[in-house]
């Protein structure tokens, strides 16, 4: 029998003082959240700390761990991070197309990739967190 293989990443809501939200617009999946794979050394919040620099050109401060999405059939667990910018502007990066602040509820309008709006919405929820949501092929079970 195989040791089970799972990816692990982290992931960033970023609220700027205007109340919006900060999106990357990616090569395969359009407009989503910063975030990636942690790295072998690396805690949850340092991966979302990383990523969101190496994606969008912003450095952040974590405000507080909101929950984790599993894709049970997908081996992926994805942490979910409330965070603020503390420096650097949003800018175009090798890993997105276009990175920008937008009012929440057009940000959520330009989120289509399945459960990226759904996380985002949860993010920003603190009553309902911690939160944990398995789902496989896309649909949250």
């Amino acid at each position: 029998m195989q040791p089970p293989k799972h990816i692990i990443s982290a992931a960033a809501i970023v609220v700027n003082a205007d109340n919006k939200i900060l999106l990357i617009k990616g090569p395969r999946r359009g407009w989503e959240m910063p975030g990636g794979q942690v790295e072998v050394g690396e805690s949850l919040a340092q991966a979302a700390i990383r990523e969101t620099k190496e994606e969008a050109g912003v450095d952040i401060e974590i405000v507080r761990f909101c929950g984790i999405y599993q894709n049970v059939s997908g081996g992926i667990c994805n942490s979910l991070f409330l965070a603020k910018p503390v420096g650097g502007e949003p800018v175009p990066t090798t890993e997105a197309l276009e990175a920008g602040y937008y009012p929440i509820e057009e940000a959520l309008q330009m989120v289509t990739w399945p459960t990226f709006r759904e996380r985002i919405e949860a993010c920003l929820n603190p009553e309902g967190q911690p939160f944990y949501v398995e789902f496989s092929n896309q649909k949250a079970i």
